[in-house]
């Protein structure tokens, strides 16, 4: 039984997150697999993913996957990432395509009318590069995951797409570009982030430590 499987469906950066994990937990045995068998065993689950929406949706139906990736994340620590934490949701507007439904939201593009700095000058679409993360919402809390982590740190992010959550209380980060977006997500035994922690140095590497520890909140 694999300590964490990654979710192999075609898409992802999967490489560099299995390298990352095995920095960060060199003892643990870690696992890039499209074998459902194997993700239901695995005591967590990692969700990754870089490309479009439709795509995720189409190669996750076709591998046999879909249900899997629901069942893990209500029954093991989840963590999603990029891709991975826009396909949780129940619609995206990337093709008109719906997701997995686990989470209440949907995913819009970038406003173009909207993507302007504070001197008005356009800002890129999509958003790449390093942006500081703030950690919950205004008088929430701060999740575990984010132990040891300065509140405003900076992670990388490479996105045309963004989560918006039906529900204030899954929101666990926000970013700026240029108005305020969901970065982070929580619920239960799913943690979930819009930026790339493999790619995203010392701050990234500890939050995958801390998925290594994090029990995940069962219902």
């Amino acid at each position: 039984m694999a300590d964490i499987a990654i979710i192999d469906y075609g898409m992802g950066n999967l490489l560099s997150v299995s390298k990352a994990f095995e920095h960060v937990a060199p003892l643990a045995e870690i696992v890039v697999t499209a074998d459902p068998a194997v993700i239901k065993a695995a005591t967590r689950v990692v969700f990754p993913g870089v490309g479009a929406m439709p795509d995720c949706m189409r190669e996750l139906a076709a591998r046999g996957l879909t249900d899997v990736v629901k069942t893990a994340a209500e029954n093991k620590p989840f963590l999603g990432i990029c891709l991975g934490m826009q396909a949780l949701f129940a619609h995206s507007e990337e093709g008109d395509c719906a997701g997995l439904g686990l989470l209440p939201g949907n995913v819009r593009l970038f406003p173009a009318d909207a993507m302007k700095d504070e001197a008005g000058n356009k800002l890129k679409v999509p958003h790449i590069g390093w942006n500081q993360v703030h950690q919950g919402v205004e008088g929430g809390h701060r999740h575990p995951m984010w132990a040891g982590i300065d509140d405003g740190e900076r992670f990388y992010f490479v996105h045309s797409y963004y989560a918006e959550p039906a529900d204030p209380a899954l929101v666990a980060g926000f970013t700026h570009y240029p108005f305020a977006f969901t970065c982070a997500v929580a619920r239960d035994n799913v943690f979930a982030v819009q930026f790339h922690p493999e790619k995203s140095q010392a701050a990234g590497l500890h939050l995958l430590a801390n998925f290594i520890t994090w029990e995940g909140n069962p219902r």
